[in-house]
């Protein structure tokens, strides 16, 4: 079996120790080199050829950001960031994801060794997932700045309903989709495999970029027309509930669903049972099945749905599970999701 090749590069010895150890305790992976910092990564990147590269989001003699950008212009690789939990860092990380980076892990704010050792199944899948992906950077921006493109919508109905489920390198996936949402679009529902801190900034980011407004979702939270609803990260489950005429957001705290909370899943199956044929679901780039059955119900129960196709995927996982299953009607690409679930919705959308 060839082992995936890892590079850690981080300014902490201990760091680079203890993800040495975890890495090496999975027999399908192996850390090649380490590195204090990128001018030392850069050449063991050219010295070990390595197939996935950990990067600390702050380091020394050159900023995590500065090097990765570098990195993906003129070296696209897999890459996965080591992040603190901290509200500054949760935004340096998720700029890290718009420019290439495939995922990202927190390192914990107490006790390093033992939180990270707690964490060595799912650095290990973070780093798997990686090393399937097809790093896409994002093209250097050439002269000025143009707008994205809008999609009109005629009119919106307070019954129809979009659900959006999405894992690894599902950030910018889900930037794409609400980008070109107008104001009136129907109510949006998103579940992100996200931990907690990071959709707060998430939230923020996309709030600033879309005309539709974004919000972490809250408990009974009322679910209107131009507004999306993101589950908290790492925190409880999002489901769809009624109250009277209205829907409404719950909130679940119980245990992971998919080794997953929040759960696609877990959002799509309650879905089925509240909005049945009144709603839209798609299954965006993430590794593993996460969504897949919660996207059969939705469908057994009229609802549209699709999943994002492997070409524009990252990790096609989870959309390659809803079409293994029948759960997906058809698999479509990044660029035409948003105009197919605003016509799946019965506002047929139209550029500008």
């Amino acid at each position: 079996m060839k082992k995936i090749r890892v590079l850690c590069v981080d300014d902490s010895a201990l760091v680079r120790s203890l993800m040495t150890e975890i890495i090496d305790s999975h027999e399908d992976m192996e850390v090649v080199a380490v590195a204090p910092d990128p001018l030392v990564a850069r050449e063991l990147i050219k010295q070990h050829n390595p197939d996935v590269l950990t990067l600390d989001v702050e380091m020394p003699r050159m900023d995590g950001l500065d090097f990765l950008e570098r990195l993906m212009r003129l070296r696209p690789m897999p890459v996965v960031m080591v992040s603190s939990l901290t509200e500054r860092n949760s935004e340096v990380t998720l700029r890290a994801l718009e420019l290439g980076a495939v995922d990202f892990v927190t390192k914990p704010k107490l006790g390093l060794r033992d939180g990270l050792m707690e964490y060595s199944d799912l650095i290990a899948d973070k780093i798997r997932a990686a090393a399937l992906s097809r790093p896409r950077p994002r093209p250097v921006p050439t002269g000025a700045a143009t707008a994205p493109r809008r999609l009109k919508s005629p009119f919106s109905t307070t019954e129809k309903l979009i659900v959006i489920g999405a894992s690894t390198g599902g950030t910018e996936a889900i930037r794409q989709v609400l980008e070109p949402m107008p104001a009136n679009a129907p109510a949006i529902l998103i579940t992100q495999h996200m931990p907690a801190g990071f959709t707060r900034s998430f939230v923020q980011r996309l709030d600033a970029l879309c005309d539709v407004q974004v919000h972490e979702a809250e408990d009974g939270q009322r679910v209107l027309p131009g507004h999306v609803y993101l589950a908290p990260g790492g925190v409880a489950h999002m489901k769809l509930a009624r109250s009277g005429a209205n829907y409404v957001v719950r909130l679940d705290p119980s245990d992971p669903v998919n080794r997953h909370r929040p759960s696609v899943d877990v959002l799509f199956h309650s879905v089925a049972q509240v909005a049945g044929k009144n709603a839209v679901g798609v299954l965006l780039t993430g590794m593993g099945k996460d969504g897949a059955q919660g996207l059969l119900a939705m469908k057994q129960a009229g609802a549209q749905t699709y999943a994002q196709d492997e070409a524009s995927c990252v990790v096609f996982g989870m959309p390659r599970e809803a079409l293994l299953i029948g759960a997906a009607e058809q698999a479509v690409p990044l660029s035409e999701i948003s105009e197919r679930l605003l016509r799946s919705a019965g506002s047929y959308g139209h550029r500008v």
